[in-house]
């Protein structure tokens, strides 16, 4: 046995068994190296202390660039209420394919069935039993078919049966709402993103997860881990009777990004170099880095309205406000997020290059602050949960980052709004060339 193949080995045996299992189809699937076509996918394995490192340095699993392709779309322009959607909060897809749907505008949760037909809604606004005051994103749907709906507004987890019948309400704390989303592992426990340390100032405050067994009751809190880095910010100060502090990161500045994997650990990263640690277990992290990114550049235009909206937005809060931070960089860092899908793959959403809208630049003036009339497609390097660079996934128009999408294998659920302005659920299938490889 080859020495490379001989890490292999051990590398699959540190690793967890769902995870392990994924990296040893992989290995099969891949072969050696040094026999397969430029085209796919070529890795360096590495470790450092107790972190392994997948570094991808050419091609993928798919091959050529993926497509989203849709085969179901849930809402109409006019038509039936049921079918018509204001804004969308919050989606969760059931392991039997049924998808749940929070509009905030209509204060209705919805069920619809696998082929797209409205189901029922449940539950309705207002603080009785099963009724929700002021859902945020947190929408998920537990293996055996419960509804798990976070109402910040009356301070609990509203859960459902797949009926719609109430049948419990676990406490959270009041008030803090958030566009993040519940998670959920491969054994039902649920995961709330709060607050630590609430009763600290608001620029000191660090986020973590509580815990909830199946039965609701909370277990334990887990820290995301802390990483040396400070996004550079620019700030404003308020004087006299509007006495305060704003501050806004510079645009296109690296961030430090966190979520929950299905698979049980923290998923984390600082988007100022391309790596993503998949925290494992105390002593066991998976690094997934890629070697041949390209930076994208800012161009000076895009560079320009994001100052003149910045300024104005500051301006409205300390008048004569001048740019106080580092300057706006010259390239985008090498990711903007990412979510996981319940499979663990990692969807890592990519800086693209950036394309004016067609839209008049509105007026600019102190305390307003027009949309921007610069944009990016959307797209996606996906990884495996064992580190195998999938491949890139460009998505269609329309196609929105919030709520955070659903993603099961090559399915992907999300919200798409049309130039009209109008939602619709749609149902994706990833297109590539090696459909079933990955």
């Amino acid at each position: 046995m080859s020495t490379r193949s001989t890490y292999i080995v051990r590398l699959v045996r540190w690793l967890p068994p769902a995870v392990a299992a994924l990296l040893g189809v992989g290995l099969v699937a891949c072969g050696g190296l040094e026999r397969r076509p430029a085209s796919e996918w070529r890795a360096a394995y590495d470790t450092v202390g107790d972190t392994v490192i997948v570094r991808s340095q050419s091609g993928s699993v798919w091959g050529e660039a993926a497509g989203l392709v849709a085969d179901l779309r849930i809402g109409e322009f006019e038509g039936p209420d049921e079918y018509m959607f204001g804004y969308i909060q919050s989606l969760a897809v059931a392991p039997d394919g049924g998808i749940y749907v929070y509009d905030s505008n209509l204060r209705a949760l919805r069920k619809y069935a696998l082929d797209g037909r409205y189901v029922a809604t449940f539950g309705r606004e207002g603080g009785g039993p099963g009724e929700y005051k002021q859902p945020d994103a947190g929408l998920v749907v537990l293996r055996d078919g419960r509804v798990l709906l976070r109402d910040p507004g009356n301070g609990r987890i509203n859960v459902y049966s797949p009926d719609g019948e109430y049948l419990d309400g676990w406490r959270i704390r009041p008030g803090l709402m958030t566009f993040l989303p519940l998670y959920v592992d491969t054994s039902d426990y649920v995961y709330h993103r709060v607050t630590l340390n609430v009763s600290a100032d608001i620029s000191e405050w660090r986020t973590g997860l509580v815990r909830y067994r199946p039965d609701g009751v909370a277990s334990d809190t887990l820290e995301p881990p802390g990483y040396d880095y400070e996004p550079p910010m620019v700030e404003a100060r308020a004087g006299g009777e509007r006495r305060g502090y704003t501050s806004t990161p510079v645009p296109f500045s690296p961030h430090f990004h966190w979520s929950f994997s299905p698979l049980g650990y923290i998923v984390a990263g600082v988007s100022n170099r391309y790596a993503i640690d998949l925290y494992l277990a105390p002593d066991r992290v998976l690094r997934i880095e890629r070697a041949d990114w390209q930076p994208v550049p800012v161009k000076p235009e895009e560079r320009a309205e994001q100052e003149r909206r910045i300024t104005a937005m500051l301006q409205g809060i300390q008048p004569g406000w001048r740019w106080n931070g580092p300057p706006i960089a010259d390239a985008k860092p090498p990711y903007r997020d990412f979510f996981i899908g319940q499979d663990g793959r990692i969807w890592v959403q990519l800086y693209q290059e950036g394309r004016q809208t067609g839209e008049e630049v509105g007026e600019i003036r102190p305390g307003r602050v027009p949309p921007p009339t610069w944009t990016e497609p959307v797209a996606f390097d996906v990884f495996a949960a064992d580190g195998r660079y999938l491949g890139f996934v460009r998505a269609p128009e329309g196609f929105t980052l919030h709520p955070t999408p659903v993603a099961r294998g090559d399915t992907v659920w999300a919200v798409v709004r049309d130039e009209m302005d109008v939602s619709y659920i749609v149902r994706f299938r990833v297109r590539h060339a090696a459909a079933g490889a990955g």
